[in-house]
């Protein structure tokens, strides 16, 4: 008769267990020694190992000739325990035997002295299942047992032991496997099995066991039957499961936003016969890797499952920040979870890759974190190079002038340098001074006056000077255009605090000017929260890395002239003032005080 292979290759010494040695020499130890505690908790995932331990211990304390710690396995007592024709060793099953009458019979039957064997020995499995009043009665016995007597307990769920049970006995914790230990024992009973186990399927087996060996040796035996070779598209075949290839390509396509690449390739694989739940899984498995790798590239290497190389891992992390594997990783946990009562798993399925396709479909805290981090990334890249190119254009036809025109000095053909841009929507618009200066309007901001012509000719006009030619690698001398960009690109140069103050265009106002940047601010405080050395150096280096050369950096209090752009043409001569036209003190007290309205005296 056939017996599975995790029956058959069940260990039978405590040398034969597979990475449990913190706790196998420790109970080899205490076997030789002859000091046995009377209870013992053993806890851990499933198929590490707890049972197992449990009946060599139970072999081991009764062995009529222990071979330093193990037992012997040939002697009487040894196969009496093992085939289970000595009584005096039971193993009970606390989760069909929960209640307090079967443990007040336990409790009954052992005060009596063993018939067979030394001592007596009870293993009960999955312990946590008992009811209340059922620890409660077990708990008299394990305060004060008879020297005969020895409880072995072991559980998965450790927080439901209370806590009275849990200070009576030894607790050892059974840790989960490593994929290479199980991967060689895999390899070990293949050979002996006859098994053509590859080293690929082995390592597959060992991943998808996730540290637990019995359920390595189950899948080794469900893909085993039958088969030439058992390799890694055997495996995948014979489990529905996707594979790393596949799931790697649908990482690709979730990652470029194309939802409808990712929903083709989930129908791909569904009518292959792949279970959505199991393609869930590996997406969830492959997403956690690449998020470890993200937000810890040094110490998460050794948490990671092992089923991708670093190259692909490099690949499929580039354009995913932490924000949306966090969303992704959130939706797969949430979606698989909600498979088992789901009315049409695929439909799910398919839900859960919409929004982990674009997270603007996903309304949870996670998508909005996911949408703000990918527009924080745009903002990081500069505008764009379409919008770019044409506000370029448009502020060349609006403030460039051809150079003809302006060396030709005629006034109808003077570009208006003076004129101001009109304000954003978002600001109001600048207050008129109440006070205005008795000077003549620039030529080039006076509308023509149409009248007769002349009789005379008139006076000669002196030449102007024509502006100096703007320089083609930095803005123009006095001009703000340059700032939304520049301090978009502020971001990590100077300290996180003050960006909402440099990328508010009501607050803060950049112009270059002749080598020098300055910051023109709405008020005090916020001059106070730029001018300090650090945001200072942090515009200086940004400055001299747009610009070249070694930039100076000043903040001022109000607003910069014309809204930052200044005049490149050569100034008027001022007005003669009538020799009778004399101005009173008071007059020129008023308006010498009207160029500092906007500036606040401390």
């Amino acid at each position: 008769m056939y017996q599975a292979l995790y029956r058959k290759w069940r260990p039978r010494t405590f040398d034969d267990v597979v990475g449990q040695e913190h706790i196998t020499d420790t109970l080899k130890r205490q076997v030789a020694a002859g000091r046995l505690s009377h209870a013992y908790l053993f806890t851990g995932t499933r198929g590490t190992g707890k049972t197992t331990c449990a009946k060599i211990l139970a072999r081991a304390v009764n062995c009529q000739n222990p071979q330093n710690g193990n037992p012997c396995n040939t002697c009487s007592a040894c196969l009496g325990i093992e085939n289970g024709s000595i009584l005096d060793v039971l193993e009970l099953d606390a989760a069909s035997n929960n209640g307090v009458d079967q443990v007040r019979a336990l409790r009954d039957e052992a005060v009596y002295t063993p018939a067979a064997v030394a001592r007596r020995v009870y293993i009960v499995d999955e312990v946590h299942m008992l009811s209340t009043p059922a620890f409660n009665a077990l708990l008299k016995i394990l305060e004060e047992p008879p020297p005969h007597l020895l409880f072995i307990l072991a559980t998965t769920e450790l927080h439901k032991v209370p806590a009275t049970i849990k200070s009576r006995c030894q607790q050892f914790a059974f840790k989960r496997i490593l994929p290479i230990q199980i991967a060689q024992r895999l390899e070990y009973v293949a050979g002996q099995e006859r098994i053509p186990l590859t080293a690929e399927g082995s390592a597959l087996l060992a991943r998808l066991a996730d540290g637990g060996m019995r359920d390595a040796l189950s899948l080794l035996d469900q893909c085993a039957g039958g088969k030439e070779t058992v390799d890694e598209q055997a495996i995948l075949d014979t489990l529905g499961l996707a594979g790393n290839v596949e799931t790697a390509g649908l990482m690709e396509r979730i990652s470029a936003r194309d939802t409808a690449g990712a929903l083709d390739a989930l129908a791909r694989l569904y009518g292959n016969g792949k279970d959505v739940g199991a393609v869930l899984g590996e997406l969830s498995c492959l997403t956690r890797d690449l998020l470890l790798r993200k937000t810890a590239p040094r110490g998460g290497t050794s948490l990671m499952a092992g089923g991708y190389d670093e190259a692909t891992l490099r690949r499929l992390g580039e354009g995913l920040s932490a924000q949306r594997l966090t969303q992704m990783l959130t939706q797969l946990q949430e979606a698989a979870a909600g498979l088992a009562r789901s009315a049409n798993r695929r439909t799910d399925a398919e839900l859960c890759l919409i929004r982990i396709s674009d997270e603007e479909m996903d309304e949870s805290f996670a998508g909005l974190s996911a949408r703000i981090a990918r527009l924080e990334e745009r903002l990081a890249q500069g505008p764009d190079p379409v919008h770019a190119v044409k506000c370029k254009r448009e502020g060349e036809r609006a403030v460039r002038p051809p150079l003809e025109a302006a060396v030709s000095g005629r006034p109808e053909d003077r570009p208006p340098w003076e004129e101001e841009l009109p304000p954003p929507p978002d600001e109001p618009p600048p207050e008129e001074p109440d006070y205005v200066f008795d000077e003549p309007a620039p030529a080039a901001l006076q509308p023509p006056v149409e009248s007769d012509p002349p009789a005379a000719p008139p006076a000669p006009v002196p030449p102007q000077a024509a502006p100096d030619p703007l320089p083609s690698s930095s803005p123009a001398g006095g001009d703000s255009t340059f700032w939304p960009s520049f301090s978009a690109g502020l971001r990590g140069k100077v300290p996180p605090t003050v960006m909402p103050y440099l990328n508010n265009p009501a607050k803060v106002t950049g112009v270059w000017k002749n080598g020098q940047l300055t910051l023109w601010v709405d008020s005090e405080f916020t001059r106070s929260m730029l001018n300090k050395p650090a945001v200072l150096e942090g515009l200086a280096q940004a400055a001299a890395a747009s610009f070249g050369g070694q930039p100076q950096v000043s903040v001022v209090t109000g607003k910069p002239a014309s809204g930052g752009r200044e005049s490149h043409a050569a100034p008027l001569p001022p007005a003669p003032v009538p020799p009778a036209a004399e101005k009173d003190p008071l007059d020129e007290l008023l308006s010498f005080s009207g160029q500092f309205d906007n500036i606040t005296i401390r």
